[in-house]
């Protein structure tokens, strides 16, 4: 799995004009899933990014995390992250999950998420979506399990 962390001030995700998911401060996940991803690797991230320190405290330092803040999460699957752009100017994305293995497992990762407390809010698997956040720093991080 290979999941782009980003804090925000702001997100939401629209579907054919309609706000489907939204939230204040907090966390925007763009998550992409490959073949060899199983539930250990979700829970592994899960677990990461529940408690990632990259918010400040009041010394300014990046001491807090997203429960910390009282902040949710905006969760969006991408199975453009497993894009390869080595040949070609088109990509290839044969290294990402089809969608009958990776919506389970995208599924299964939210509900970890929501069982360690924090609000959870999705995009809608495999739809054209509309991603639109206030990036907070900005502070963009990668994360991967297996590790990279």
């Amino acid at each position: 799995m290979k999941i782009v962390v980003q804090r925000c001030k702001r997100a939401k995700v629209v579907v054919s004009d309609e706000t489907i998911g939204s939230i204040q401060q907090g966390l925007v996940l763009l998550v992409g899933i490959t073949h060899e991803d199983v539930e250990k690797d979700a829970a592994y991230l899960a677990d990461k990014i529940a408690g990632l320190r990259i918010f400040e405290d009041e010394e300014g330092k990046m001491n807090l995390s997203v429960a910390d803040i009282g902040g949710s999460i905006l969760s969006v699957s991408q199975f453009t992250l497993y894009g390869d752009c080595k040949k070609g100017k088109r990509p290839s994305f044969t290294t990402a999950a089809r969608p009958e293995v990776a919506e389970p497992l995208y599924d299964k990762f939210n509900d970890l998420l929501r069982q360690k407390g924090l609000v959870v809010e999705t995009g809608r698997f495999g739809a054209d979506m509309d991603v639109d956040f206030t990036n907070w720093g900005p502070v963009t991080l990668i994360l991967e399990h297996p590790l990279a």
